[in-house]
């Protein structure tokens, strides 16, 4: 049994800093559905193409009354520059180096890559009601088809 917030469970309020210098948490959505999108790594393959497909349905999200933001524990500079590269419209956050939302979650973890050890992030996605309360989680995410399904998940809503 987890400890960490799982679906049913109000998404946790920890503030995260923007690219633009300002800050932003979950109550800041409150009275909107909310998409939470965690990727590992500013201009890795699998995060553009994430972010990208997020952006090309922003407007459908827009319709769907649902706020996306994307979270990486990337800078802000790092997030800028992401975001002028690929003409990002999906917003972004930098979760906190230590004890930050992806930590809350438990999706901060140890990883293991070409048989080093190393703390990653796990691909997931949230998808919060109006009320602030997880309602659907996609964890280790595939990226190929997931904007589109969780743009389904959260019109559902």
């Amino acid at each position: 049994m987890s400890d960490f917030p799982a679906v049913g469970d109000v998404m946790p309020d920890i503030e995260m800093g923007t690219p633009e210098g300002g800050t932003v948490k979950a109550s800041d959505f409150k009275g909107k559905k909310l998409v939470v999108f965690f990727y590992p790594k500013d201009n890795t393959p699998g995060c553009t193409t994430e972010a990208k497909d997020f952006t090309a349905l922003r407007a459908a999200f827009d319709a769907a009354g649902t706020e996306l933001l994307g979270v990486s524990k990337d800078s802000a500079k790092k997030h800028q520059n992401f975001i002028a590269k690929h003409e990002l419209t999906t917003p972004l956050a930098t979760d906190t180096e230590e004890g930050g939302l992806s930590d809350t979650l438990g999706i901060w973890t140890e990883k293991q890559m070409y048989g080093k050890t190393y703390m990653g992030m796990v691909r997931s996605t949230y998808l919060v009601d109006a009320d602030g309360i997880i309602t659907q989680v996609w964890n280790k995410v595939k990226v190929k088809g997931h904007a589109d399904e969780v743009l389904a998940a959260a019109k559902a809503l």
